[in-house]
């Protein structure tokens, strides 16, 4: 068996996954829902089953999406939120690894600041918006902060419970051939840690753009979750809705492109 039929092997394997019995694409189903919801809001407008001056037909938002991307208005609303969602996403990734890799492996540590985290880790995120206001005041500061802290919890506690299923047999082995302690978390305990750290890094990847928009909501002057706050007061359904579907494919796009290097990184997981 050559090396490019098991590579084939495996493209074929992943295939029959998406697939059902009858060899139709499973995600074909997903997009034939969304394809129905759309025509049911088209024509629960048009025919006024639905009467608000806030339910417009899917027909205008999809227009009024095509008036903001001609404009650059929620490119540049985008491109403000996903810049404060990945410095924050990418200090919480740094500090969560470290951190749940660190603590599994030092019981003074682990004893020392796990329970602060604990008791961090449960408060709602709009909650601790206020009192962060008063110390980090408006600006990007807060809204990177939060989202830091956000993405922080779901990356150190996959860490952290990746590095307790690792087979101690691995840790031992390299202790017999006396590796040194930073070696041996880089070279052994990291690779295996992998798996969950991917997992929440995948969950933190979601919620790190949740959070961005939660807080320009609450405290912005720029971003998308600002422009959704503006259009609303502006009495413009049309263009909130249509700023909403353009933050929903970024999510879906950000979703598939971690996919992507997730399957390149961590090719073992098997997800397709």
């Amino acid at each position: 068996m050559s090396a490019m039929d098991g590579v084939e092997g495996v493209r074929d394997s992943r295939r029959s996954r998406r697939s059902d019995p009858n060899g139709v694409d499973r995600r074909a189903y997903g997009f034939l829902l969304l394809a129905v919801l759309l025509l049911f809001w088209e024509v629960s407008s048009r025919a006024g089953w639905i009467v608000s001056a806030y339910w417009p037909p899917v027909s205008q938002v999809f227009a009024a999406a095509i008036e903001q991307l001609a404009g650059g208005e929620i490119l540049l609303a985008l491109a403000s939120t996903l810049r404060r969602a990945a410095i924050g996403y990418i200090a919480a990734s740094v500090a969560g690894i470290v951190l749940g890799i660190v603590l599994a492996r030092n019981l003074v540590l682990r004893y020392a600041l796990l329970p602060l985290i604990e008791i961090v880790r449960p408060m709602p995120t709009p909650a601790v918006i206020p009192p962060l206001i008063l110390l980090l005041g408006v600006d990007d500061a807060l809204k990177i902060f939060v989202v830091a802290l956000a993405s922080f919890f779901p990356i150190f506690s996959n860490t952290f419970a990746g590095v307790a299923t690792i087979d101690d047999t691995l840790i031992q082995t390299a202790r017999t051939f006396r590796t040194p302690t930073v070696r041996l978390l880089v070279q052994v305990v990291f690779p295996a840690t992998l798996p969950a750290i991917a997992a929440g890094l995948r969950t933190a990847t979601s919620l790190c753009l949740v959070v961005a928009v939660l807080s320009e909501m609450i405290a912005g002057s720029s971003g998308i979750g600002y422009y959704l706050v503006e259009t609303q007061y502006a009495m413009r359904p049309d263009l909130m809705y249509a700023a909403v579907l353009y933050l929903a494919a970024t999510g879906y796009a950000l979703n598939r492109i971690f996919l992507v290097l997730e399957a390149r990184l961590v090719p073992w997981m098997g997800r397709s």
